[in-house]
């Protein structure tokens, strides 16, 4: 395991020390022991994300995942769950927060992950899915209505027209 970053990298990057970057922080660390992973320069390493909160981004910075790499993805559930997945050795772990014994406030709750291992801290579980595959190149094209460049997956057909997802008319009759 060689992780270039410490607990103040991952303090300065994100701004404060709060609850939730301790458990971004232990849940790195528990997946570099887990999956004997070292900091990830290119997508060796997959982060799937069940949320967006403070501890994103101390795996960002303990990791190298990253939204613009293509290695940190998020499948937003509102659960303190995050799957990471080792392509070199293709072992993956599914680390989901266990619960605290009793209500806290910010300050305690700070102090309570601050001195619990990683071990104690999260279920070892297998993850919900499929290795996310690497990131891919997509050409760009004008949107047929507002004219603003669009990446290619992220453009409808409609009518024999290119529209970008903003252009696009929702349609959801389905969804009453």
């Amino acid at each position: 395991m060689d992780l270039k970053k410490t607990w103040d990298d991952c303090a300065a990057f994100h701004g404060h020390v709060c609850p939730g970057l301790t458990i971004g922080y232990k849940a790195a660390l528990y997946a570099a022991e887990l999956l004997e992973l070292a900091f990830s320069d290119d997508e060796q390493l997959a982060c799937v994300a069940e949320n967006d909160a403070c501890g994103v981004d101390a795996i960002q910075v303990m990791l190298g995942c990253s939204v613009g790499k293509g290695n940190l993805l998020f499948r937003l559930r509102g659960k303190q769950a995050f799957s990471f997945y080792n392509r070199t050795t293709g072992k993956s772990v599914r680390l989901m927060l266990k619960p605290k014994p009793r209500e806290m406030d910010k300050a305690e709750s700070f102090a309570y992950y601050q001195q619990l291992p990683p071990s104690e801290m999260f279920d070892v579980k297998p993850v919900p899915g499929p290795l996310p595959e690497r990131a891919r190149l997509f050409g760009s094209f004008p949107c047929d209505s507002c004219g603003e460049l669009t990446a290619e997956p992220m453009l409808t057909l409609q009518g024999g027209k290119r529209l970008c997802l903003d252009c696009y008319p929702k349609y959801d009759r389905f969804n009453l």
